[in-house]
């Protein structure tokens, strides 16, 4: 039961996440954000990684190719491409595309973990999926009708896809490296990979040092809960309860941003929020408790 509490939380401050993204967006661009995030995280645990150099140095030798996909995936792409696209599609658009998560996790640990997938389970996803889809429409499910898809819909897809497969893959990260080890191994290769990308951009130095001065609250936060102890919770319940489990945790992220937005933002709450809450934690109840009957 605690690791469900952990991951509840971790959601939790992931959509808070997404409500700062919301009031920075415009003053911080994509690459900036995405690099200052991992490069905070890199400085705040280069002490613990000097520390561990030589056992690290080891796993990179004996496992460079694992580890280079999972920090591509998990690091330097995941939130790069999602910054990016939210830069060009709808809140909308992107809530839709991210309710896809588990769906792609559950097939991708079936296909690639050949994980046992219950009836029982995939009827929870589709229901968990129905609610978020409920909630992000407002009620009005004739509106799907009316969306209009972009360029920027394809940088969330490409995300989403980048995330599921991490948190699939993660399973064959190196086992003599612990938990954060991993983690920190992961983001100072997920930093150079962003070095050129972000130099590339053409950023001067006065307005940078600008940024971080007038947005190192919003930096800070980025860096400390929702990188460190986010990816910490996330992969302590992939450990403990499954990929394919641990990813139906996702479809929380509208209804935790919902009412953050209602708190912070001064946004309403409407009667369309309850039969979200009801249809997302019918479908996660159904999913964390199925029982093994295989799926051929």
């Amino acid at each position: 039961m605690q690791v469900y509490v952990l991951l509840v939380l971790c959601v939790l401050f992931w959509s808070a996440n997404f409500v700062l993204g919301r009031f920075v967006a415009g003053a911080i661009e994509p690459w900036e954000l995405a690099f200052f995030r991992w490069l905070g995280v890199f400085v705040v645990t280069l002490p613990f990684l000097l520390l561990h150099a030589k056992k690290i140095w080891g796993a990179l030798k004996n496992h460079f190719g694992i580890l280079m996909l999972l920090s591509a995936l998990g690091i330097a792409a995941f939130n790069t491409l999602l910054y990016i696209g939210l830069q060009k599609t709808t809140a909308t658009n992107a809530l839709l595309i991210n309710s896809s998560i588990p769906i792609i996790i559950l097939f991708l640990s079936f296909v690639i973990l050949k994980t046992t997938i219950s009836l029982r389970q995939i009827v929870g996803i589709v229901l968990s999926t129905l609610g978020v889809v409920f909630l992000v429409l407002k009620g009005d499910v004739q509106s799907i009708l009316m969306l209009s898809f972009n360029a920027g819909d394809f940088w969330v897809i490409a995300s989403s896809l980048c995330w599921a497969s991490y948190s699939v893959l993660v399973k064959f990260r190196p086992s003599t490296l612990s938990n954060f080890e991993f983690f920190i191994t992961t983001v100072a290769l997920g930093v150079v990979m962003l070095l050129p990308f972000y130099l590339v951009q053409g950023y001067s130095l006065d307005r940078e040092i600008r940024v971080v001065m007038d947005y190192a609250w919003a930096i800070a936060y980025v860096v400390l809960v929702t990188s460190i102890l986010c990816y910490y919770l996330w992969h302590k319940g992939i450990a403990q309860i499954g990929a394919d489990k641990t990813g139906q945790f996702t479809h929380l992220m509208p209804l935790f941003g919902s009412f953050l937005a209602y708190i912070f933002l001064g946004e309403r709450l409407e009667w369309y929020h309850l039969g979200g809450i009801i249809l997302i934690f019918g479908g996660i109840y159904l999913c964390l408790f199925a029982k093994k009957v295989n799926v051929h």
